[in-house]
């Protein structure tokens, strides 16, 4: 079997923002994020086949981390009517007969890392699909076992892709990250430091520890080598704590532990109907092609 991991943040985000007239329902709330939500995860089933299926979502912005870093991301700056649907959305996913995994502490990234090293374990699955672009679950990625999926660039990212993309495998990613910076996720990373130079002496050294504290034995084509090495050292416990910031939790604590718990058996028909008609979109209750009465 395969499973895909929705990242459902992001869809609903995608959908909240994309260039086109908002939709809202009878009683006046936007909905355009939830409707484009839910057309997002009906073609995944209907035109992608998927059969196993979880999502998952912030929530709660805030998570763990906020009180690891202060200036870690928050709820701020985020569309109080984008922040309304989450609640939405999670009901509409259900409703769709879909597993949400709905965090507060974690992040969802937590939830899908843990889930893909969780079920990546059962010999009855061929393969992991993280439906999201965002660089930071490309930690989970293994060979092409555990890939991650850019649904709107139809474009599927193995081991090579990672390494092709960020320069870096799949295991650096955290120590790439904590060197260059998340300015979605509201850390700056090392003064001096970029893509391209924590990529060359990562793609050498592999993670923060090994990298030599000699920048002679870096053995790398690395502008401004020496600046970067006093960068390093002398501010290494802020590299340690960026590092943990961008390493996904991967014993989060979901409900599910057999994949089978995961597969789609199809639309909730009374619960679906209700929201459908709720949200004034006739035509969304008639998406599903495949009920669960």
């Amino acid at each position: 079997m395969q499973i895909h991991l929705v990242d459902a943040t992001y869809e609903l985000f995608r959908a909240y923002y994309a260039p086109r007239p908002t939709t809202r329902a009878p009683d006046g709330r936007d909905i355009g994020g939830v409707v484009g939500l839910l057309y997002s995860l009906l073609s995944l089933l209907r035109d992608e086949g998927a059969t196993h299926v979880g999502c998952a979502t912030d929530h709660v912005i805030r998570s763990f981390r906020n009180g690891l870093y202060p200036n870690y991301k928050t709820e701020a700056g985020v569309p109080q009517e984008l922040l309304d649907q989450f609640p939405l959305a999670e009901r509409a996913m259900e409703a769709l007969g879909l597993v949400v995994w709905p965090e507060t502490d974690l992040e969802a990234y937590d939830a899908l890392a843990t889930a893909a090293a969780r079920f990546a374990a059962h010999s009855d699955v061929e393969r992991i699909v993280i439906c999201t672009p965002d660089k930071d679950l490309a930690q989970c990625v293994r060979d092409d076992r555990v890939v991650l999926r850019d649904r709107r660039r139809d474009l599927t990212i193995d081991r090579a892709g990672v390494i092709e993309r960020w320069g870096v495998p799949p295991e650096s990613i955290p120590d790439y990250l904590a060197l260059v910076g998340d300015s979605a996720d509201g850390f700056p990373g090392l003064p001096g430091w970029g893509k391209r130079s924590a990529a060359t002496v990562l793609a050498r050294f592999g993670h923060l520890e090994d990298i030599p504290a000699d920048v002679a034995d870096w053995h790398a084509d690395v502008r401004s080598a020496g600046a970067l090495g006093v960068a390093l050292r002398t501010q290494w416990a802020d590299a340690l704590l960026f590092r943990r910031l961008a390493t996904l939790v991967s014993d989060a604590p979901l409900p599910q532990t057999d994949p089978e718990e995961l597969r789609w058996r199809g639309a909730r028909r009374a619960e679906f109907g209700a929201l459908c008609e709720e949200l004034g979109q006739p035509r969304l209750a008639e998406r599903p092609h495949l009920w669960r009465d």
